[in-house]
């Protein structure tokens, strides 16, 4: 029998023969199963008692898998989960793992491949977490990052501009087996247009003028590790076949030059832009869009993972206070709610920004709200402890209508009518709503 320190397995299956055989198979492989004929049963259980990953059906008598990993996402720090569905529901299963499942698998299948995936998903539960962020959105990026750390498949990054999307880049790098081989990053939009080629594919001496000897690229440099390319919808038209090639058969030629060289790094790309719709508009070549897009990821604003905001307070006021020299510098309870509730339209590099303005213009060893938004907090009044400062009360309502809409649309599980219902407005407003706080497009 293997032994696996009786990590315990929770199984949701309507069918008493294949849960129970499920069940089984658990035991005698040294786990501690426990098996759940209906959802709401498994859910009370699972609410009670921890347990180290969930193993579901798509389809049960009493709720769909939606529904199912809509609630246990309500729970802090809940389980890894692997649905079970048929065929014909694949599509469903992907866009649970998008929300936050671990896994899929298609019935019927190998019950040495689930243990595999098992055996997989614990280990990777025993790694360090929250690298990226505490935040559950920022977990589910880090799970799912996790998870393609060591494959060689062209991963595309997405979001706002200054969510992340190096960051992630280099966590990847950090965290795989590359990790001991360089990251080169490149930010295709702040390179000219007429040294693109050249600076990422290298040249030969007396490639053009001024070649006067052979120039290494970043795709050459980049070795055995990560090739980072941000902005990759900036790159002009006239380079992007060279991409292609190069991602699509490892392999380039320097400029000036005959001889192919091999390329073996791992391509990882970055865009605040839609791609989709430059493809549309003829900026960007369609074949390189679904090379790079294998595996795509969004990294969420920071408006949308609000847990993650005094945490990059604290990392930021304590990296530019050493940088600066300033010794130990705290911050008010008034700066750490005004950064709470502000909308961060420029997102972890406005928040940087902020911070280190604060810590170079400190006066004190605190940092209050008007040190971080002078901008946004001219107005004041007083308290019992002094002079504080206010955000206007018009951003102010903003940032709690925002708050209170996603509050109740997670309560109703996003039912729009429902929603709508309770918060006593038509459905038509909630959506316009939705629209104006950036919630219309949120995964459900």
């Amino acid at each position: 029998m293997l032994q696996h320190d009786r990590r315990r397995i929770g199984i949701i299956e309507d069918d008493p023969i294949v849960g129970q055989a499920l069940a089984d198979r658990f035991e005698l492989e040294g786990y501690a199963a426990s098996w759940w004929s209906t959802a709401q049963d498994a859910l009370d259980r699972l609410a009670a008692d921890a347990f180290d990953l969930v193993l579901c059906d798509i389809q049960l008598p009493d709720m769909n898998g939606e529904q199912i990993l809509q609630r246990l996402n309500e729970a802090p720090g809940r389980a890894p989960v692997i649905f079970v569905t048929a065929f014909a529901e694949i599509e469903q299963a992907v866009r649970l793992v998008k929300a936050g499942a671990e896994d899929y698998l298609a019935k019927p299948f190998d019950v040495a491949e689930l243990l595999g995936k098992v055996s997989s998903i614990l280990e990777r539960s025993d790694r360090p977490t929250g690298a990226l962020g505490r935040s559950r959105p920022m977990q589910q990026v880090e799970a799912l990052l996790r998870r393609i750390l060591d494959i060689d498949s062209t991963l595309l990054l997405t979001g706002e501009s200054g969510v992340g999307k190096e960051v992630a880049a280099r966590f990847v790098h950090q965290a795989s087996k590359r990790a001991g081989q360089p990251f080169v990053a490149v930010n295709c939009a702040a390179v000219p247009s007429e040294l693109i080629e050249s600076e990422l594919f290298g040249h030969e001496r007396g490639a053009f003028t001024n070649a006067h000897a052979q120039h290494r690229g970043y795709a050459e440099r980049s070795g055995d590790g990560i090739l980072f390319l941000d902005e990759i919808g900036e790159l002009p038209l006239a380079v992007q076949p060279k991409l292609l090639r190069l991602v699509q058969d490892r392999v380039f030629t320097r400029v000036g030059g005959e001889r192919v060289q091999p390329f073996s790094a791992r391509v990882i790309c970055a865009t605040n832009a839609d791609l989709e719709q430059r493809v549309r508009e003829g900026r960007f070549r369609e074949d390189l869009f679904f090379r790079i897009n294998v595996i795509p990821v969004s990294i969420p604003s920071l408006r949308d993972r609000p847990d993650d905001i005094e945490d990059l307070l604290r990392l930021y006021v304590d990296q530019f206070a050493t940088m600066f020299g300033r010794g130990a510098i705290a911050l008010t309870d008034g700066a750490r709610a005004a950064a709470r509730e502000h909308v961060w339209p420029g997102n972890v590099r406005e928040l940087r920004n902020r911070v280190e303005r604060a810590i170079a213009l400190a006066q004190t060893t605190m940092i209050t709200e008007i040190d971080l938004f002078p901008d946004l907090t001219s107005q004041s009044t007083w308290s019992a402890a002094g002079p504080t400062s206010i955000i206007p009360l018009a951003d102010r309502r903003k940032v709690l209508e925002r708050r209170h809409i996603e509050e109740a649309l997670e309560k109703t599980g996003w039912q729009i009518g429902r929603t709508a219902q309770v918060l006593g407005i038509s459905r038509t407003t909630l959506w316009e709503k939705m629209r104006k706080y950036g919630l219309a497009d949120r995964p459900r």
